[in-house]
């Protein structure tokens, strides 16, 4: 019998349960060899009657190494912790990998963007350290360690010699923050002159570069930075292609990987059948490509330019969801992709 690899549903809340389906239903029409296990987090593992992330969950992601996740509801200034956060955490997803480019029939304002996001995942101000030293007075700390910034380093430029990228830019603040943005920059240095002196480097300071993302995003490729820079810049970056509903995302460790949707939850569009599942698509296709470099598996790749081959088709025959310009519900995008699958 051919290999069926295993993987975690964690389904999300608000629209995630609908984009989950929608995404399941079209990773079957393309034959793609991935058997799910549905384990629950954020209000939804609440509502079961049990924890934000149970521990059950964390447990079948290191049994199978890989799962698929759609967005989970962080409360705003108050209530749990991120569950994004604590799965990073918990299994040591260190780099975050977020791949941004223009999709045939999505018109924005730029043409022919192709950036890739590297982001340190588990540092930084999102360590969560927090401290009220007295009423009204409230400290955070950043924290950055030689071991988060080499290991971040080291993935980008792989990624940037494997993928065939242009250039790595970091993005920093190391001319306020000297010690830990001074770090990030040292270790990055390093990694670069030590094993991958041959790819073009530069540094630029965060706020200048935010000016010239929104100038012009193709004098970027891929952009390397800390933890809270690469989720703004993620975000800013996901506005040049028409918003986070056609952006992917990957959380990678040593041993697990999480692929997710970098998009909210919704609740106020929540069960109405209009969700675009086009960001989690995107994600599990990330996760064929991943499965197929790991397990050494053809018929992932396969099922993997087969979906991206359909969605980009459909958009093109401008089949899209209320979100992109289009009329199409969270099923009836789903359709339009399963009828153009090869």
């Amino acid at each position: 019998m051919p290999t069926i690899h295993q993987a975690v549903l964690i389904p999300g809340d608000g629209i995630g349960p609908a984009v989950s389906a929608a995404v399941l239903k079209i990773l079957k029409a393309a034959n793609a060899p991935v058997a799910f296990h549905e384990h629950h987090a954020g209000i939804a593992a609440l509502e079961a009657g049990g924890e934000v992330l149970p521990q059950s969950t964390i447990d079948a992601v290191r049994e199978h190494h890989v799962a698929l996740k759609g967005p989970c509801t962080t409360p705003v200034g108050k209530g749990f912790t991120s569950v994004n956060v604590q799965l990073r955490k918990k299994l040591d997803l260190y780099a975050a990998i977020r791949p941004v480019r223009s999709l045939p029939g999505v018109p924005t304002r730029y043409e022919d963007v192709d950036l890739v996001i590297f982001r340190e995942n588990t540092e930084g101000l999102y360590a969560g350290v927090e401290n009220e030293i007295t009423s009204g007075v409230v400290t955070s700390l950043k924290i950055a360690t030689r071991t988060a910034c080499t290991r971040i380093a080291e993935q980008a430029f792989k990624y940037a010699k494997k993928r065939g990228r242009k250039k790595v830019t970091v993005f920093h603040k190391a001319n306020i923050l000297k010690l830990s943005d001074g770090l990030f920059l040292d270790c990055v240095k390093e990694v670069h002159e030590s094993e991958f002196s041959e790819i073009p480097y530069e540094t630029q300071i965060i706020d200048a570069g935010c000016m010239k993302l929104v100038q012009d995003p193709t004098q970027f490729d891929l952009l390397l930075m800390e933890n809270l820079y690469g989720d703004v810049i993620s975000d800013l970056t996901a506005g040049l292609v028409g918003g986070l509903g056609v952006v992917p995302g990957s959380n990678i460790g040593v041993e697990d990987s999480i692929f997710e949707a970098v998009h909210g939850s919704a609740p106020d569009i929540a069960g109405q059948g209009i969700a675009n599942p086009l960001a989690l698509l995107m994600s599990g296709v990330m996760m064929l490509n991943h499965l197929a470099e790991t397990r050494k598996d053809d018929r992932c790749l396969k099922a993997a330019n087969a979906i991206k081959n359909a969605y980009n088709q459909a958009l093109q025959d401008n089949q899209k969801t209320r979100d992109l310009g289009g009329t199409l519900g969270t099923d009836a995008f789903a359709d339009a992709v399963i009828e153009r699958l090869a």
